[in-house]
């Protein structure tokens, strides 16, 4: 089983920079891929970015792409993802998941933390 927390997001305004974060308990294993997602209302759920715990795998959303960075601290089994230049679409409940590299699907995720971008 694998925990996943997040953390970070809040009310900024369009441009702003936010930074969120997801604590990961339990059976974090090397050979896991972390990934963000997140969900607009009356939108389906979207893939935001990606990475392994061992730095490869990295990938992300063309709407996010140069913008949005995903990093981890093995250490602490934290996974981040900074988001700058934040525009009023990013608005979202944004959740961090997580599946083994030979899976494509995700089997655990976190609660969400809501981000809401204002003009």
């Amino acid at each position: 089983q694998v925990q996943l927390v997040e953390s970070g997001g809040g009310l900024v305004q369009a441009g702003d920079s936010l930074r969120l974060s997801c604590a990961a308990s339990g059976r974090t294993l090397s050979n896991f891929v972390m990934g963000w997602f997140r969900q607009a209302p009356g939108k389906e759920r979207e893939f935001v970015a990606s990475a392994a715990w061992t730095g490869d795998m990295l990938s992300y959303a063309d709407s996010v792409k140069g913008r949005f960075t995903i990093s981890r601290d093995n250490a602490k089994k934290t996974v981040y993802l900074q988001m700058n230049s934040l525009k009023l679409e990013d608005t979202a409940v944004y959740y961090c998941a997580s599946r083994s590299r030979g899976s494509l699907r995700y089997d655990y995720w976190g609660q969400g933390t809501q981000v809401t971008v204002s003009s």
